[in-house]
C-alpha cells in the first residue's frame, strides 16, 4: 500500500517553499533593502541562501526554512532605537518594514511548521 503521508507532507513543504518563492518575488527587494539598511551581513547571507535554495528544478525546502528561521530571528531582535536610528539616517520606514516583513516572514514559517 502506498504511503501517502509521506507524499503529502512532501507536497506541503513543497507548497511552503512555492509561497515563500511568491514571497521574494514580490517583496524579495525591500526585504533586501531592509536587511541591507541593517546592516548585517549574517542575515544578507542568509537572504542570499534563500535566493539561492531556488536555484533548483525542486527547491530545497529545508534550506528555505533554515533561511527563513534566520531572518526572522534578526527582524525581531532588532531594538526600536535601533530602528528610529536607521529610518532616520536611511530615510526609510524601517519600524513598519521590520514588523511588516517579520509578519509575513512568521506567516512562512507557520506554513513549513504545519507542514511536518
Amino acid at each position: 500500500m502506498l504511503n501517502t503521508q509521506t507524499l503529502n507532507i512532501s507536497q506541503d513543504r513543497f507548497n511552503a517553499a512555492a509561497a515563500t518563492e511568491d514571497y521574494l518575488r514580490h517583496h524579495g527587494a525591500s526585504l533586501c533593502n531592509l536587511l541591507d539598511a541593517l546592516d548585517d551581513e549574517n542575515d544578507c547571507s542568509a537572504l542570499y541562501d534563500l535566493y539561492g535554495a531556488f536555484g533548483r528544478p525542486i527547491p530545497d525546502a529545508d534550506a528555505v526554512e533554515v533561511a527563513l528561521r534566520s531572518i526572522h530571528r534578526f527582524l525581531m531582535d532588532q531594538a526600536p532605537s535601533q530602528l528610529d536610528r536607521v529610518g532616520q539616517t536611511r530615510n526609510l520606514p524601517a519600524s513598519d518594514m521590520t514588523r511588516w516583513h517579520g509578519a509575513r516572514v512568521s506567516e512562512l514559517l507557520a506554513r513549513f511548521r504545519h507542514a511536518g
